[in-house]
């Protein structure tokens, strides 16, 4: 059998149940291309399916990592519009913490130009994330007020510069002054330090983007204008809370939850395409940038995740893969 090497989860536990090892090389089915994979980036979903309370989708490989780049290794039957050796980046159900990994075409895309791939690593999962979620499903509109929870994180500084590039007024929450003032420079027009204010103090605001959950809930629905959109995307706050829904008729406002992982693949080509159309003109003019933090080398994963679970990094921590053995 042939071998690649990937993170593996021994058993749902800490950092240290993550382990560097040879695994089944994967082969392309139909409609797929194999990646040789150059770099992944850490996600608060790898956090959480190395905990044991996020598992891969059917089909997925085990491994965690949700995005990708590298160059196109193999290509499988009815793939068109792709050869060997592309330098792509990819949206993926998991299966990136290794050297190679097979993807749907329908969720490739081209390293932007002027970008390297450690770069581009950094890209699809918020990129994809934020534009089906913010501009999609919340049609944030130029002069619209936003505001995301978390703006120093990957998603929050994707959020904060493609809002900001669409002409809306940006609000994030931050932990640090430090944050703030990064998010500042990224765009946001007003920084909230949530451990000594109260967002709700900044509003209202049109559309909301937050990975908290319950433990926002109801400040959240205070926080927005009439007409309103609030989209979770997380539940590090709890999963469970009281949702007033006098305030939500008065207001004539909106919730929605939604996840990206578990979509199906026509839906994900749909976002991907969508990201391809609106986003990457951005980042080739230089408007939008993906944020990394840090990259480190695939097998210290373990401290990659360690310091997104400790919140000490602004972006996107990516993991560099060593080029396979054979």
């Amino acid at each position: 059998m042939i071998c690649m090497h990937a993170i593996v989860i021994r058993e749902p536990g800490e950092p240290d149940v993550l382990e560097w090892t040879e695994v089944p090389d994967p082969a392309p089915a139909p409609g797929e291309v194999v990646i040789e994979v150059a770099a992944t980036a850490v996600n608060r979903a790898d956090v959480m399916q190395r905990r044991g309370f996020y598992p891969p989708p059917p089909g997925a490989p085990p491994y965690p990592g949700l995005e990708a780049s590298g160059r196109i290794a193999e290509i499988g039957e009815g793939v068109t519009g792709w050869q060997i050796g592309d330098e792509v980046c990819a949206l993926l159900a998991g299966g990136g913490y290794a050297e190679r990994v097979a993807v749907p075409a329908g969720q490739l895309l081209p390293v932007p130009r002027g970008l390297g791939l450690a770069e581009a690593a950094a890209l699809p999962e918020v990129a994809c994330t934020v534009w089906s979620n913010v501009f999609t499903l919340a049609r944030l509109a130029p002069g619209e007020s936003f505001l995301v929870h978390g703006g120093a994180s990957g998603i929050g500084t994707m959020a904060i510069q493609l809002a900001h590039a669409h002409g809306a007024r940006v609000a994030c929450t931050v932990g640090s002054p430090e944050k703030a003032a990064r998010c500042r420079e990224l765009g946001a027009d007003v920084t909230v330090n949530y451990r000594e204010e109260d967002f709700v103090a900044a509003g209202p605001f049109d559309v909301i983007l937050d990975n908290m959950g319950a433990a926002y809930l109801a400040r959240n629905v205070e926080a927005l204008n009439a007409g309103g959109r609030l989209v979770v995307i997380g539940l590090q706050g709890g999963t469970r809370a009281e949702l007033d829904l006098n305030a939500l008729l008065r207001k004539r406002a909106a919730v929605h939850a939604t996840s990206l992982r578990a979509r199906p693949l026509a839906e994900k080509a749909a976002i991907v395409s969508a990201v391809r159309e609106h986003v990457w003109p951005l980042i080739e003019e230089g408007r939008v940038a993906p944020i990394v933090d840090r990259v480190l080398p695939i097998t210290e994963a373990a401290w990659a995740h360690r310091v997104l679970e400790e919140s000490g990094h602004i972006g996107k921590i990516v993991l560099s893969v060593p080029a396979a053995s054979g």
